[in-house]
């Protein structure tokens, strides 16, 4: 099974929750899953992201970060495919 697309963020951040409406149909259109984790509750993620959010990771690697269109987050998950 595919590694899900993970949204790095927090509860009550607006630019997590618009981040949330543009992956997840892109990231259902290309069949992955999409789980979230709130900063806060891991260590390494808090101290590589801490405030710097949201960020969404796939098999660890930053996919992007802030903002992105569903067209360019779309080419960005594209090209990590093999």
């Amino acid at each position: 099974m595919a590694e899900p697309l993970l949204l790095v963020g927090k509860p009550g951040c607006h630019l997590c929750e618009v981040m949330r409406e543009v992956a997840s149909p892109v990231a259902a259109e290309l069949g992955l899953a999409l789980a979230e984790r709130d900063v806060r509750s891991d260590p390494e993620l808090d101290a590589l992201y801490g405030n710097d959010i949201p960020v969404l990771l796939l098999g660890g690697r930053e996919v992007a970060r802030h903002r992105v269109s569903a067209a360019d987050l779309r080419a960005r998950l594209r090209s990590l495919s093999p």
